[in-house]
């Protein structure tokens, strides 16, 4: 089975990122985190562990595609210093190429807009995998891990539409808005495709995908893929293209369920208890199928926090800058 990998990575740190991104931004959008406050966008190198981890746990992969708009992360020297056989080829996807026919949208800074458009990346394999730059693998892993025979491994869990909808009712306004929050992407996703009770909640981790079933779902249903990658910025009119896709496979037959909480190690080092990096890297010592780990918002931990997270990162890949 021939499997990519598919990284979406964007420095916003980039004078010339920010620059294209003043003319669409306003007071409002700037302090709202969740849309386009600047944490969205910041890059503390994430990236190169990222790629790492890949070429380190999963040297069955065929080929790294990294998504950016007109950047490159110029990794050549730290992976030939590091992984001086490596044979996994590294090509860098620009969004003019995955938004072709649709130029006239771009330029856009929302993973929304940009995760409907990954399927499109030429040459891309059938059976691929996505996560973004702050998702590693911390361990060995296998193709099984992924993908088994025409089925999926489908990390994540079950959830009630119309009570994360009470709760979303319930949630306090912030700058005088609802926030757009991971979770409410998915129930869009699941209301597109026709549920009203329950969506598949996924996890900040790899997701094991096929071409051929999100491209058969937006060939019937263009108006989706048209309206998903019109926003410029996150919108919480749009869905998790991943949502749909899961709710497909499962209904298919084609999905293994597994717990995300059994496999996961999920770090968000912001406003945290003195113990909790503590916790968090000690359960990785006693859990031996935590595989993968998402470091969330890592831009906006102390100084401190954020080199002992980068440090202990690099130590369990074995990569030295």
């Amino acid at each position: 089975m021939q499997i990519d990998f598919v990284i979406a990575w964007v420095d916003g740190n980039d004078p010339k990122h920010k620059e294209k991104m003043a003319p669409y931004l306003n007071p409002r959008l700037i302090k709202s985190d969740d849309v386009a406050g600047p944490t969205r966008f910041r890059s503390v190198g994430e990236i190169y562990y990222c790629v790492a981890s890949v070429i380190r746990f999963a040297p069955f992969i065929r080929k790294i595609f990294i998504v950016t708009d007109n950047q490159n992360p110029n990794l050549d020297y730290f992976i030939q210093n590091n992984f001086p056989e490596n044979q996994i080829p590294i090509e860098i996807i620009d969004h003019k190429v995955i938004f072709r026919d649709y130029e006239d949208y771009l330029p856009v800074f929302n993973s929304r807009a940009i995760e409907t458009c990954i399927y499109r990346i030429p040459d891309l394999s059938e059976n691929y995998i996505y996560m973004n730059d702050d998702t590693f693998l911390i361990r060995p892993v296998h193709e099984s891990d992924f993908f088994v025979d025409d089925k999926i491994v489908s990390y994540g869990s079950w959830r009630n539409i119309l009570l994360d909808r009470l709760l979303w009712l319930i949630k306090p306004l912030k700058n005088g808005r609802k926030p757009v929050g991971f979770k409410d992407g998915m129930i869009m996703g699941a209301r597109k495709y026709g549920k009203k009770w329950k969506y598949f909640h996924l996890d900040h981790l790899p997701h094991p995908l096929k071409k051929s079933v999100i491209a058969d779902y937006f060939s019937k249903n263009q108006s989706h893929f048209i309206s998903n990658i019109s926003h410029k910025f996150r919108s919480g009119k749009q869905f998790n293209t991943h949502e749909i896709y899961y709710l497909s496979m499962h209904d298919a037959e084609k999905a293994i369920l597994k717990p995300s909480k059994e496999h996961l190690l999920y770090i968000k080092p912001v406003k945290r208890g003195k113990n909790y990096l503590n916790r968090k890297l000690n359960l990785f010592e006693t859990n031996k199928n935590l595989i993968f780990c998402c470091m969330g918002s890592l831009d906006l931990a102390t100084d401190d926090d954020r080199k002992r997270l980068l440090d202990w990162l690099g130590n369990v890949i074995n990569v030295k800058f």
